[in-house]
């Protein structure tokens, strides 16, 4: 009574166990890849596709900057690049491959639509572009450093938008940004055969196999040459409760020169200054300009260094009104000598006199009773 009971369940592991073996076949001979519509799906081994035709051609990516390329020191600015595909097919070549289960004339025709569609190996997908500085004096922000396009043809361009900073204290001239860039593109098509029915795909078409390609495209900028100034040096010293002379040397440390220049200075309390704007008139390249500023400091004022704030206004070499950086006048205050007022001096001499006195008064008496006292002895 339980044989055919155990028959069937026999049965049933025998074609559970087949079952298994078959999925295992096809996870060896199917492989995951990347359709031409950038979806995920399973293609067929090359066992289940022929190919036809082999092409010769590949995307060009180029980059270049559109709009003004130069740039001033101390800068924020974003950086239009634009990217073009400027790659083209060179040919093909006809490779002998044949399906012997279609007639020749309808092979041809397949044929001809994979040379078709090995047209696509010129289109760039997946791109990834990476602005990056070579220099220590220009930064790029990072929110906006990494760029990317879904898929860019022949022929065909894209804006690109990166956000720099430049240094206040970068050298003009002439700088190189690179923008490292990543894409796949199409490196063949196979005709799939009529076999991957049996794998369970339908709509059998092209098996299409891509490459990766990594290049670094140079990006230039200009930096424009522009007066640059910085406090070279300074002499002089404050005193609690007085006013002092300070002497600033101002140097053009620059590439051009500043016309009709003139420096503002805004100190705090307890610092104060009555000449707040003196005038430095041309300053050429490497030139430098000495102010002598009065500084007064409070009585109350701690004995430590002090910042006044100081800036120089000036006309470029296009005659545009510029203003320098704030550069800060660091200058020391020391405590005030000990001074003895004419009263203390006036009222120290009355006690030594009123003591001196006082003393030879009592000297008087002493010398007064000593003969008296002789006297009543004789």
């Amino acid at each position: 009574m339980k044989k055919p009971q155990q028959n069937t369940l026999k049965k049933t592991v025998n074609t559970f166990t087949a079952i298994a073996v078959l999925l295992s076949v096809l996870s060896i001979t199917v492989s995951p890849a990347f359709g031409s519509d950038g979806g995920s799906f399973l293609i067929p081994s090359r066992g289940y596709s022929v190919d036809y035709y082999k092409s010769y051609g590949e995307p060009a990516i180029r980059a270049t900057i559109t709009g003004d390329t130069e740039f001033e020191r101390g800068e924020k600015a974003d950086v239009q690049i634009k990217i073009v595909n400027t790659g083209t097919i060179e040919g093909f070549k006809r490779l002998y491959a044949n399906q012997n289960s279609i007639p020749d004339s309808r092979e041809e025709s397949i044929a001809l639509a994979e040379m078709n569609a090995e047209k696509d190996c010129t289109t760039a997908r997946g791109i990834k572009a990476n602005l990056t500085s070579g220099s220590d004096h220009i930064h790029i922000e990072p929110a906006t450093s990494l760029q990317t396009v879904d898929k860019l043809e022949t022929g065909n361009t894209q804006d690109l938008k990166f956000s720099i900073r430049i240094d206040s204290n970068t050298p003009a001239g002439e700088y190189e940004l690179r923008l490292p860039v990543t894409y796949e593109y199409q490196k063949n098509a196979r005709t799939e055969t009529t076999d991957v029915i049996n794998l369970g795909i339908s709509d059998p078409e092209y098996t299409r196999e891509y490459a990766i390609k990594n290049i670094t495209l140079p990006i230039h900028i200009s930096l424009k040459k522009e007066p640059m100034f910085e406090i070279s040096n300074v002499s002089g010293n404050l005193t609690q409760g007085s006013v002092n002379t300070v002497n600033i040397t101002y140097t053009n440390k620059g590439e051009a020169t500043a016309e009709d220049a003139e420096v503002r200075f805004v100190a705090m309390k307890p610092l104060s200054t009555s000449n707040t704007v003196v005038r430095l008139g041309t300053i050429g390249q490497g030139e430098s300009r000495v102010v002598s500023l009065e500084i007064s400091a409070d009585s109350d004022a701690l004995v430590k260094k002090y910042s006044i704030d100081s800036e120089i206004k000036y006309i470029d070499d296009e005659g545009e009104n510029k203003l320098s950086d704030n550069m800060k006048v660091s200058v020391p205050v020391k405590q005030a000598e000990s001074k003895i007022s004419t009263t203390v001096i006036i009222g120290t001499l009355f006690a030594l006199v009123f003591i001196y006195m006082i003393i030879k008064m009592l000297r008087n008496r002493k010398k007064i009773s000593e003969n008296a006292s002789g006297d009543e002895n004789d």
